[in-house]
């Protein structure tokens, strides 16, 4: 098996928290981080697709990161935030238990990701970076969702 390679550049994340561990994705990729607030429940849709908001008057699909990585369901919490970042072109609510903070990620703290992280595909991931004491798993958006699963979420927002 070839070696995988990463290309990385330093970076700056926003960290958020899922169950017991950090991730983290580029900045540049988030428009903005909201609370919690009513979600409209859209029938017939996958189980991580928990439905859409109305933001500032845009329709916004949201999903449930816990969900789609399969690690179970957790009450909502004072914590809870919605990250509402682009994917393919469309914007999408992700819901995360909590989001940290901003760092630095150095391209020298990031390594590949490891076949399984915690039940999640490889291919959600673009590497794990340690920082400090802490360690983050970078989130590839682009893969989170499979070009099918883009294609329902851009009918939802329809």
């Amino acid at each position: 098996m070839a070696e995988q390679q990463l290309q990385v550049e330093d970076t700056k994340v926003i960290v958020f928290r899922l169950k017991d561990e950090e991730y983290g994705v580029e900045v540049g990729q988030i428009k903005s981080i909201e609370r919690m607030q009513h979600i409209t429940i859209v029938p017939n849709t996958p189980d991580f697709v928990r439905g859409v908001i109305n933001l500032r008057g845009v329709v916004t699909p949201v999903i449930n990161l816990r969900t789609r990585f399969e690690l179970g369901e957790e009450e909502e919490l004072e914590s809870t935030r919605i990250i509402i970042v682009t994917v393919d072109d469309i914007e999408v609510g992700l819901i995360v238990d909590a989001a940290h903070d901003v760092i630095d990620v150095p391209a020298s703290a990031v390594e590949p990701p490891p076949e399984v992280i915690g039940g999640i595909e490889a291919d959600y991931l673009r590497g794990v970076a340690k920082v400090g004491k802490r360690l983050l798993i970078l989130l590839n958006l682009d893969r989170v969702l499979s070009p099918e699963e883009v294609e329902l979420v851009k009918q939802i927002e329809a």
